[in-house]
């Protein structure tokens, strides 16, 4: 890998980028050695946990060894559509196959928050860019909070609290309304990074000044580009996710019996 240029190489030619695979060596044995490891330690299993495995592993070859890599360094609305990959599809994939335990929502979800604006600080973003070792450095502090904070969400959505039926059901309701205020509380931190990048009178991200109008837009149009991915693809689904959870935990949330005068006990 060349040290002047950014982790996934070049950008690509407009009409090759296709063919831009990342094929470093380091990065396919180091997939390869955790595709073997999650297999062995998922046998025996729910097959549902193993296909969960599965979705994370193809998510981190899209995102890392496919021609996504290489257009992300072409245009920032292709960087954005990464970090959807990361966070929206790999992260909770590692959730549901391999749950961290007694996550602390709170700190997840500052974490994964904290992760994302940074990634979207240009001084940031640049050292990103001239550094391999800041670029997973900042990888792996989107991935490793959205692991913790996806496996809190879902498996509090779960509702697998123990203490017997009664607290099952009201631990369960409990955890999918923490469960969809943690969730409002991401998608709130999409809608504001969104409305930034859309809104902004300039771009920030000088390294695609000259990359984007060969892909016929310019640096601001791929930045506003960017900030809708945000909102549609990125920022929708999720928001409909934590809806859902929180009229779940609504509608099954326990009802105390009427007491005299038609109080609740």
């Amino acid at each position: 890998m060349d040290p002047d240029l950014p982790y996934c190489g070049p950008a690509p030619d407009p009409q090759a980028w296709i063919m831009a695979w990342n094929l470093d060596p380091v990065l396919i044995g180091c997939l390869g050695v955790v595709a073997l490891g999650g297999l062995w330690q998922l046998r025996g299993q729910p097959a549902a946990r193993r296909h969960a495995f599965g979705g994370a592993m193809v998510a981190a070859v899209l995102a890392f060894v496919s021609p996504l890599c290489a257009l992300s360094v072409a245009l920032f609305s292709a960087r954005t559509l990464h970090h959807l990959v990361v966070i929206a599809v790999l992260a909770p994939a590692l959730a549901l196959a391999f749950p961290l335990r007694r996550s602390p929502q709170v700190l997840a979800v500052l974490a994964v928050s904290a992760a994302l604006w940074a990634w979207h600080l240009p001084v940031v973003y640049a050292a990103a860019w001239d550094s391999a070792a800041v670029y997973w450095a900042l990888q792996l502090a989107l991935i490793v909070p959205g692991w913790a904070f996806w496996s809190s969400v879902l498996g509090q959505g779960a509702g697998g609290v123990s203490g017997g039926v009664s607290g099952g059901v009201s631990g369960g309701v409990s955890g999918r309304g923490a469960g969809a205020v943690a969730l409002g509380a991401l998608v709130g931190q999409m809608g504001m990074l969104g409305a930034l990048l859309t809104f902004a009178p300039r771009a920030f991200y000088v390294q695609h000044l000259a990359h984007a109008p060969r892909f016929g837009l310019n640096a601001l149009q791929d930045q506003q580009l960017a900030g809708l991915i945000m909102w549609v693809p990125g920022m929708v689904p999720l928001a409909v996710l934590a809806a859902l959870m929180a009229w779940t935990a609504l509608v099954q949330a326990p009802q105390q019996p009427l007491g005299q005068g038609g109080r609740r006990a």
